[in-house]
């Protein structure tokens, strides 16, 4: 059903108003076999707070952007290629309902949709992508995530020192490598995650050690089913 929609008139009105969209600073996304599966609104949790934004998924890339007008103006557009895209689901817990996450090499995170039933379509949908860009390419699924960031407002005190309090002078940090929210004094050294940059990132005390002795799978902590640390 996808390949015969790729050509088709109604397809290409429909990405070409996505695109319209969002303007001239976004990129384009009308490209030969492209097509768009769905649409929807997921509130995606950012490092300050739950936020709306509107999420595109086509038959090889998700894309995403702020909402400024609805159905009309969208900015801030992010990219995601398919291929390299893993989905976790996340148990219920509180005001966060019918979530999961989006795991990719150089970034993850979670979205929650706004019922059960929406949230097995997307997760369905996304799936079924990824397996049959995985197998049309003959790709094997990428097993290199980046971490999902904890949200500042889980952390009152440093995760790794557990003694110092966050202030607006002693300000909160996340290790690019765990997601975790550490204070600056056991941040301060970088390290060289060629996923997730061409330079040297921010990385905690704990991980850096870890790193350094090539004990890289322990840095990473599991978050396949619970958000809450």
């Amino acid at each position: 059903m996808v390949d015969s929609l790729a050509n088709s008139e109604a397809n290409t009105r429909r990405i070409n108003i996505v695109e319209n969209c969002f303007g001239a600073a976004g990129q384009p996304l009308t490209v030969p076999g492209r097509v768009l599966i769905c649409e929807g609104v997921l509130t995606k949790l950012c490092r300050k707070k739950p936020k709306a934004r509107q999420f595109f998924l086509f038959n090889d890339i998700l894309v995403y952007g702020n909402i400024v007008i609805q159905k009309k103006k969208y900015n801030k557009q992010h990219i995601i290629p398919l291929e390299n895209v893993t989905i976790d689901s996340i148990k219920d817990e509180g005001d966060l309902r019918n979530g999961w996450l989006i795991k990719t090499p150089t970034k993850s995170f979670a979205v929650y949709a706004a019922t059960a039933t929406e949230k097995s379509e997307w997760m369905s949908h996304i799936n079924r992508c990824v397996t049959d860009l995985l197998s049309k390419s003959g790709k094997t699924p990428s097993n290199e995530h980046a971490a999902v960031w904890v949200p500042d407002s889980e952390a009152t005190v440093c995760v790794r020192g557990q003694k110092a309090k966050f202030t607006p002078v002693n300000r909160r940090h996340h290790c690019r490598k765990c997601g975790f929210v550490v204070c600056g004094p056991c941040s301060e050294k970088r390290f060289l995650l060629p996923s997730q940059s061409s330079k040297p990132v921010r990385i905690c005390d704990f991980c850096y050690d870890l790193l350094s002795t090539g004990d890289m799978a322990t840095c990473q902590p599991a978050r396949s089913d619970s958000y809450s640390h």
